[in-house]
């Protein structure tokens, strides 16, 4: 599938493979004895625990040495001491995802300030430049994800429905360019659709906006939920009211795929590939730590995911067999 968004500063899309390691980089990376932070976001998510094996497992496979993983609970403050720690300690190279864009963007300066490769995952902090503060963004195709969630859930949405948009409020790229990509698509495709915006600054306040929407507008058709893990909260919002409002998201977490198996709340899903786009960014790592030059962004396009392959898309993402109630929801096990 062609990448569809451009990056941060308009860049077009470079494959993962631009980046692929042959056995000869392999063994001069292990002569080299690496040291890598990872700074993430979350750890408590599908995707992040996906994203973090595809890190680690790839920089084990070329001897690389992770010397700390930092969940920052989407706080910046906590951010900001991790990259400074990690600065101290001199590792050879830093992959973070950053929680924000002006409040960290000087702590993310100051890791190419002292020498060190910085490889940023989703989000690139304000001011910062590919090539000067960091070496490359590694990323989903985020606005091609918001396209693949409207166009999902489109056809579950009768004429001149109201549909509801919880977006994340916060300056972060991934997001709002899902966010844009799916409000577009829905403007061009489905102008009779009434679009009503609402932002959720934190994943606690997830459920009371979700139902403050559905109070305010009582004859909502369809929801759209920037990721799956604040999605889920929306199906509880839904279940508490008693609401059945078909869903569509991004990300195929463990909950949501149990959820779309079953047909309700969510309908479709955007999937990211998270564990391709963590062995992605660690090759881009090791590739840029032996000295050559790495493409400013690379891009993994998204998965359109509805009941009918749920189960395959599972076992490509995630590596395993899919759980076992979206086995029973699609009665495929007794």
């Amino acid at each position: 599938m062609a990448i569809s968004g451009l990056g941060p500063h308009g860049e077009r899309a470079s494959a993962p493979e631009r980046v692929l390691l042959l056995p000869e980089d392999l063994a001069r990376a292990r002569f080299r004895n690496f040291r890598v932070g990872i700074v993430l976001h979350t750890l408590e998510s599908d995707w992040a625990q996906q994203q973090l094996a595809g890190l680690v497992g790839t920089l084990g496979d070329c001897g690389v040495a992770v010397i700390d993983v930092v969940d920052c609970g989407f706080t910046p403050e906590l951010q900001i001491r991790a990259l400074d720690r990690l600065i101290a300690e001199r590792a050879d190279a830093i992959i973070s995802l950053p929680v924000a864009n002006t409040k960290v963007a000087a702590a993310h300066a100051r890791v190419a300030e002292a020498g060190i490769k910085l490889i940023l995952l989703d989000n690139v902090p304000t001011g910062l430049l590919p090539g000067k503060d960091y070496v490359s963004l590694i990323s989903a195709d985020n606005f091609g994800l918001g396209k693949i969630a409207s166009e999902g859930l489109a056809s579950h949405l009768p004429d001149n429905a109201d549909l509801g948009v919880l977006g994340y409020d916060a300056d972060f790229f991934a997001t709002n360019e899902r966010e844009i990509a799916f409000v577009k698509w829905m403007q061009i495709n489905r102008p009779d659709v009434r679009l009503h915006v609402r932002r959720f600054a934190s994943l606690s306040e997830v459920g009371a906006i979700a139902h403050d929407l559905m109070t305010a507008h009582s004859d909502m058709a369809g929801m759209f939920v920037v990721w799956d893990t604040p999605a889920m909260a929306v199906a509880q919002a839904m279940k508490t009211m008693k609401r059945k409002i078909p869903m569509s998201t991004v990300d195929l977490g463990r909950d949501a795929a149990i959820s779309l198996a079953a047909n309700h709340p969510i309908v479709a899903i955007a999937a990211q590939q998270p564990s391709r786009q963590g062995e992605a960014a660690a090759s881009t790592t090791v590739t840029s730590l032996l000295g050559r030059l790495v493409p400013a962004w690379i891009a993994l396009p998204g998965v359109a995911v509805d009941r009918s392959n749920v189960v395959e898309c599972f076992q490509t993402i995630w590596r395993r067999p899919a759980p076992k109630e979206v086995l029973r929801k699609l009665k495929l096990l007794s």
